[in-house]
């Protein structure tokens, strides 16, 4: 039988922007620690944040990259229909899972 992969979830702020990026970035990377080096999932539930600016894409960039080096999956939950607009804008929807996306 497969095993499913560990998951952790960690919540984003309701600002994910240059002022919070770094204390989100050291959560990440926390819990990504938790899970060591074995496949698994870090999901970020978005569905209370109502901004996000360039230090936060860029911090999500770097938190997926952290989790890729390990074999993470970084997946996306509860994304608003803004949220998904900025990422397809951005070119970055394809790097995450997107989980679900929250309520109009």
């Amino acid at each position: 039988m497969a095993q499913r992969p560990r998951e952790q979830l960690l919540v984003a702020p309701d600002r994910l922007d240059l002022e919070n990026s770094e204390p989100f970035r050291q959560a990440a990377v926390a819990l990504l620690d938790t899970l060591g080096q074995t496949p698994g999932r870090l999901v970020v539930d978005l569905g209370a944040t109502q901004m996000i600016d360039s230090a936060g894409l860029r911090v999500l960039i770097m938190v997926r990259r952290h989790a890729k080096s390990r074999g993470t999956v970084v997946s996306l939950r509860r994304v608003s229909t803004e949220l998904q607009s900025l990422l397809a804008l951005a070119k970055m929807e394809d790097l995450f899972e997107i989980e679900d996306r929250a309520p109009a």
